[in-house]
Order: structure tokens, then sequence, then C-alpha cells
């Protein structure tokens, strides 16, 4: 079925898992020839994880942007040490690359410089973003938890020249914590974790007792157990007002996501992309229901 064009912009939202060096780095030279306008990168879940350190994101983010791409630092969303506080300066105070805030904290380093207030931040009114937008917010990324009116209601309350930016296809992360889940799950002190999340590339999957889909671990992070697909609200969330339509990595189907939502922008029919194997979909949150629910397209 062709559909009529429509005008927003694709993002990769930064990788929140642990993966191998070299298997990070063939992802982001796979990103760098697919339709992706924007790429977030850097490290956000924990500051232990250590294949790509501070100036490896950062000559890969200057790789990135040789390459055409736009491209945004991701900061943490949870700050625990003085050591990780330290990073957060320093990389908002760069200089070279927009920032994606993901606490309120970081915006003192900013310093009033244009950022992206990351999902996390709590925008769910016109005021938030509001304070956001006086304080140099160029974009933000909508909660993730919306229903779909919520959202329309946040797109409209927005203060003039800010960009909205929505997530449509990955693992949403739910809650944070101090305590690292996936080192508790081996047993492990979170200091002496064995570096276990580079074992499981989309994060380690938790069922009930009758083995069904219930959450996954990434680390600090709760995510969904199933992916969220809103692949096929494209056309509609651009109608509302989002000129940014956000895929967050997995392992599998990243690069099918983006071409679906090119698709999409273009007026053409999209394929159905399948998420990495043995995790289902959901879009529950979008439709009023329980966020692991799934609706069949119409």
């Amino acid at each position: 079925m062709e559909m009529t064009p429509k005008a927003f912009r694709i993002s990769a939202g930064p990788l929140l898992y642990y993966w191998p060096r070299a298997r990070t780095l063939e992802f982001y030279a796979a990103l760098a020839d697919s339709p992706v306008d924007i790429l977030y990168v850097g490290e956000t879940v924990c500051s232990r994880r250590h294949e790509l350190r501070a100036d490896d994101w950062l000559d890969l983010a200057r790789d990135l942007r040789a390459a055409g791409k736009d491209v945004v630092l991701s900061a943490r969303t949870l700050i625990e040490t003085g050591a990780e506080a330290s990073a957060l300066r320093r990389l908002c105070e760069q200089g070279d690359f927009m920032v994606e805030a993901g606490e309120v904290g970081a915006l003192r380093h900013l310093g009033g410089r244009p950022f992206v207030a990351g999902p996390h931040m709590n925008a769910y009114h016109g005021g938030t973003l509001e304070w956001l937008a006086a304080r140099g917010a160029a974009r933000f990324v909508a909660p993730l938890e919306m229903h779909v009116n919520a959202l329309a209601r946040l797109l409209a309350e927005r203060p003039a020249g800010l960009q909205a930016e929505v997530m449509v296809w990955g693992r949403m992360a739910l809650a944070f914590s101090a305590r690292c889940f996936t080192a508790r799950h081996f047993r492990l002190k979170k200091d002496d974790c064995g570096f276990r999340c580079i074992e499981h590339p989309d994060g380690l999957d938790m069922r009930t007792r009758e083995s069904r889909e219930f959450l996954a671990i990434n680390g600090i992070q709760v995510q969904s157990a199933a992916c969220l697909d809103l692949l096929d609200q494209a056309a509609y969330l651009a109608d509302l007002g989002a000129q940014v339509l956000r895929v967050s990595p997995q392992s599998s189907g990243t690069l099918e996501a983006i071409a679906a939502l090119d698709a999409a922008r273009q007026g053409r029919a999209q394929d159905e992309v399948a998420p990495p194997a043995g995790i289902g979909r959901c879009n529950g949150y979008f439709h009023g229901q329980s966020g692991i629910a799934w609706q069949e397209r119409a």
C-alpha cells in the first residue's frame, strides 16, 4: 500500500547493551551506511563498561559525523560517584557535539548550550518543556510509556522551536537502580561483576513461573520484556508533530527498523520488522493498555 510521504528524521538512540568492541564498531559502520539521520553515541548505563572508553566514543562520533550523520553524545541517566560526576562534566563541556542529557544535573554543566532532553527527564506537560527550553533544550524525547492522547497533548503544548522525538522501536528502559540487577542475578557484587552483561546482547530475560515474558534486566536498568513496535504509526506521529522518530538498537532488527521508517517517509509500504529471536512485540502503552500488550495493526 502506497502512503503519502512524510517529513521526519530517523534517529538511532544510544546502545544500551555491552557489546564487544569489534561488534560495536561494526554495528556503527553499518549505521553510517544506513538512511538514519541522527546517531546517539556513548555509554549511558554503566561506567565500568570498558570495551569503548570516553575517547573512543568521541573518535567514533567524529567518524560518524564525517560520514554525514548528525551525532549526539548521550550522558548517563544515573550518576552515583564523584568519578561519574566528573565524567559527566567533561562530556557536557567538550563543545564539539550536542549532548543528550539523561538527568537534570547535566544542565548545570551545559551552561545554557543547546542539548537534547532524554526520555527519562520526566517531561510530561508543557510547563516542563518550557522550563527545559529556557535552559537550552533544542529537542526532547517523549517519555516512553505515554498513551497516544497524552502524547498528542504534550506535543501540542511544547514551546515554539522545541523539536520532539518519539521512540518507536526497541526494548524500553523502564527503571534504574543503584544496584546492578545483572550482577545480583549471578550472585556477584556490583564492583566485581565479571562484566556478565557482555554475555547478553539484548539484556537478560526475566520470565514468570509460567515462562511468560515479564521484564528484562540490563545492568542497572529494568527494561520491557518485549520490543516496542510503533513503526506502523510513523506517519501518524509525524502528523502529530514528531520531527524525529527513534529506534533503540538491538542485536538484530535495528537496520530493518530504520529501513521501514525510511520507506514510510518516502510513502512506500513498510516491511514488518522482527525483533531479536525470543523477544515479542508490544505497543500497549501507546494504545492505553498494559505496556506489554500487543494490539494488532488494523
